[in-house]
C-alpha cells in the first residue's frame, strides 16, 4: 500500500500545481482586462489606491500568517510522541495534558477577544508570539508542573491565533476600503499558504527529529519562527481596535464582563450569528477530533498493518494537498462567478458564501459518514481527502461571513466567544475516549455537520439578502 499512497500524493500534488498555474494565469488575464476596461481607476488618472492597498495588505498579512502557522505546524506531529515516547508519560496523563490545553483555550477565549478589541489586535498578536514561544520552552522541560504551565499558555496562544489575527486583517481591510472580493481572495490565499506551510513543516519537523534524535527539536525551531514573527509584526503592521479602544473601562473592569455581556446579547438577538457560531463549533470540533482518529481509522482498515507500517508522512502530505485544492476551488468559485445581467436580481457575496458554507458542511458530513460505513482502506483515504478539501474551503468562507456580519467593535470578542462551545465539545469528547470510540465520534460529527448545513440553508441563506452590505466593500463598523 505504500506505492498506492505515493501515487495518490503525486496525483494530488500534480493536480494542485496545474490548478494553481491556471488560477494565476486567469487572475493575470482578469487584472489586465480590468485595467483595460477601467483606465480611470489608475492613480495617474485620479483613481483610487484600492488595488495597491489590497496588494500591500495581502503581503503584510500572508508573510506573518505563513510564519506563525509554520511555527504551529512544526509542533503538531510530535506533541504526543514527545510526551508519550520520549518522556515516557502514561496515556492518561498525556490525554490530561491535551484536555488542559483545550480547557485553557476555551476559558480564556472570551477574554482574549475582549482584550484584542480593547487593547489592540496588533498588540495581542505580539503577545501571542511571546506566550507561544514560552510554551515551546516549557515543553522542553521534563517536569510536570512546567509541562502543565506550557499547555496552559499554549491554550491561550491558540485562542489569540484564531481570533486576533483574522480580526486585524478584516479591520485593516475596512479602514483601507478594500472590496469584499479582494478580502475574499486574501482569505483564499491564506488557506492555500497554510497548506503549503503545513506540508513543508511536516517534512522539516521529520528531518529535525531524524537529525537530532529528539522529538523536542521541532519545538525549538518553532520558537525561533515565533520570534521572527514578532519582529515582522512589530515592523510592518499598524494597530487597530474594536470601537474606540479606550483604556478607561479596562482599568475599571479588567475582565470586561459588561462588554462580554454586550457581545453575548448581540449574538443571542441575531439568529444568523447564532448559526455561524453553531457552524464553527460543529465544523472545527469535527476537524480537531479528526486529528485524533484518522491514523487509527486507516490502520484499522489496512490489511497489512501492523506488519507493514502505513506511510503516515505521505498520507499527511496528501491531506494537506487536498486542503490546498479546496482553497483553490473556493478562489475559483468566488472570483469567476459571472456577473448578473442588467436588470436582473443579483446574488450578494454574502448569499454566495452562505450557500458555500452549507455545501461545505454537507459534503463534510457525507465524507465522514462514508468513512464509517466502509472498511476499505482506499475508500477511507479518499473520504478523508474530501473532508480536508472541505477544510480548505471552510476557513475562507467562514472568515468572509464573520468579517461581513460582525461589527468592528466586537469582532475579536465574538470570534473568540464562538470558540468557547467548540473547546467544550472537544474536551468532553477527549474525556470520553476518542480513539477507542472513533466510529461513534465520526458518526456524531457527521450528524452535527449535517444539522449545521440545514440550519445554514434555512437561516443564513434565506436571510442573507436582507442583511447583505453593499458589494463595493465590507459593511462599515
Amino acid at each position: 500500500m505504500v506505492a498506492f499512497y505515493e501515487l495518490q500524493l503525486i496525483l494530488l500534488a500534480t493536480s494542485c500545481l496545474v490548478f494553481l498555474l491556471l488560477e494565476r494565469h486567469a487572475s493575470s488575464r482578469k487584472r489586465a482586462a480590468a485595467a483595460k476596461d477601467y483606465p480611470a481607476d489608475r492613480l495617474e488618472n485620479g483613481g483610487s489606491n484600492v488595488p495597491a492597498n489590497a496588494t500591500a495588505l495581502t503581503r503584510q498579512y500572508l508573510v506573518v500568517y505563513a510564519i506563525v502557522m509554520g511555527a504551529d505546524w512544526l509542533q503538531g506531529p510530535y506533541v504526543y510522541s514527545l510526551y508519550r515516547e520520549q518522556y515516557g508519560m502514561p496515556e492518561r496523563m498525556v490525554a490530561a495534558l491535551f484536555v488542559i490545553g483545550f480547557m485553557s483555550a476555551g476559558l480564556t477565549a472570551p477574554l482574549v477577544g475582549l482584550w484584542a478589541d480593547q487593547h489592540g489586535r496588533k498588540k495581542l498578536c505580539l503577545v501571542f508570539c511571546i506566550t507561544y514561544t514560552f510554551a515551546c520552552l516549557c515543553i522542553n522541560v521534563r517536569y510536570l508542573p512546567v509541562l502543565l504551565l506550557g499547555r496552559l499558555t499554549a491554550g491561550v496562544s491558540t485562542s489569540i491565533l484564531y481570533s486576533a489575527f483574522e480580526s486585524w486583517l478584516v479591520s485593516s481591510a475596512n479602514s483601507l476600503t478594500i472590496p469584499s472580493s479582494d478580502l475574499s481572495n486574501i482569505f483564499g490565499r491564506a488557506t492555500l499558504v497554510n497548506g503549503f506551510v503545513a506540508t513543508t513543516a511536516g517534512i522539516a519537523s521529520n528531518q529535525l527529529v531524524s537529525l537530532t534524535n529528539s522529538f523536542a527539536s521541532p519545538f525549538i525551531a518553532s520558537g525561533g519562527l515565533l520570534l521572527l514573527a514578532y519582529l515582522v509584526i512589530k515592523a510592518s503592521w499598524t494597530e487597530n481596535y474594536g470601537g474606540r479602544g479606550s483604556t478607561t473601562v479596562v482599568h475599571a473592569d479588567p475582565f470586561q464582563l459588561k462588554r462580554l455581556g454586550q457581545a453575548w446579547r448581540v449574538v443571542r438577538n441575531d439568529p444568523i450569528l447564532l448559526v455561524i457560531g453553531l457552524t464553527q463549533t460543529c465544523f472545527e470540533g469535527s476537524m480537531y477530533l479528526f486529528v485524533f482518529v484518522w491514523v487509527p481509522s486507516l490502520q484499522e482498515a489496512s490489511p497489512s498493518f501492523p506488519s507493514v507500517a502505513l506511510p503516515l508522512g505521505y498520507i499527511f502530505s496528501s491531506l494537506m494537498v487536498s486542503m490546498m485544492l479546496g482553497s483553490l476551488l473556493y478562489t475559483a468559485i468566488t472570483s469567476y462567478t459571472p456577473p448578473p445581467s442588467p436588470g436582473s436580481p443579483s446574488e450578494s457575496s454574502l448569499t454566495l458564501h452562505a450557500k458555500l458554507s452549507s455545501l461545505v458542511c454537507s459534503v463534510s458530513a457525507l465524507a465522514l459518514a462514508l468513512s464509517t460505513r466502509s472498511d476499505d482502506e482506499k475508500v477511507r483515504f479518499w473520504a478523508f481527502c474530501a473532508f480536508e478539501a472541505c477544510v480548505g474551503m471552510y476557513y475562507p468562507v467562514q472568515g468572509m461571513l464573520k468579517g461581513t456580519l460582525i461589527s468592528n467593535e466586537h469582532r475579536a470578542t465574538l470570534s473568540a466567544l464562538f470558540r468557547v462551545p467548540l473547546n467544550v465539545f472537544v474536551v468532553v469528547s477527549l474525556m470520553t475516549g476518542v480513539s477507542s470510540a472513533r466510529t461513534a465520534v465520526l458518526s456524531a460529527s457527521s450528524l452535527m455537520l449535517a444539522f449545521s448545513a440545514l440550519m445554514t440553508a434555512f437561516v443564513v441563506v434565506v436571510r442573507a439578502d436582507e442583511v447583505a452590505p453593499p458589494e463595493t466593500n465590507l459593511r462599515p463598523a
